[in-house]
């Protein structure tokens, strides 16, 4: 029985054991993986990673702390690699890119910042994404306090003929990438 994290009781769902250990080994193969080496695991893989449920599974909120912690050491290496291969300057440059195309997606018009889904469809309400889309907008352009924490755990509600989850998400993982590669 494997105890790399603690589990549920045995009639609450958890992550599938089998697939969260199949995923640490192909992590650890990736991660002393020479510099340059292809691996099907990096920063961005590791937050778009799901597990199936299952009773008596891994504790999800001790995996997600886990998979957070191992995003942050990927996207260490990522930057190391990249300054290695492009110099600061170079590395530098993209990382402002990047930040501006952000910047330039949350400088639309209020309530027009990304697409709606149907009028019968739910999507995420505009009103919050908004708001945070202001707390983001002054992370870039002022400094202001946003951690990579806050991004990954943002809620938001969902309402009819709200934003595309699907666009507001990507643009939130971009910001994570954006956040991770310029942290020291």
């Amino acid at each position: 029985m494997s105890t790399t994290f603690p589990r549920t009781r045995r009639s609450v769902l958890g992550y599938d054991v089998e697939q969260v250990e199949d995923f640490l080994e192909d992590a650890r193969r990736a991660y002393g993986a020479e510099p340059g080496e292809l691996t099907v695991v990096t920063a961005a893989s590791i937050r778009n990673t799901a597990f199936a449920m299952q009773k008596g599974g891994y504790s999800p909120a001790s995996v997600d702390a886990a998979l957070e912690r191992l995003e942050d050491a990927f996207a260490v290496r990522e930057r190391e690699a990249a300054v290695q291969a492009l110099g600061d300057e170079e590395w530098f440059s993209r990382a402002r890119e990047r930040a501006q195309e952000i910047l330039d997606r949350l400088a639309r018009p209020e309530g027009a910042k990304f697409d709606r889904a149907g009028r019968l469809t739910a999507g995420y309400d505009v009103r919050d994404v908004d708001a945070f889309a202001e707390r983001l907008t002054r992370y870039f352009q002022d400094g202001a306090s946003v951690t990579v924490d806050d991004v990954r755990t943002v809620a938001f509600r969902s309402v009819r003929h709200g934003y595309r989850e699907a666009q507001v998400d990507m643009v939130l993982d971009a910001v994570v990438d954006v956040m991770l590669s310029v942290r020291a």
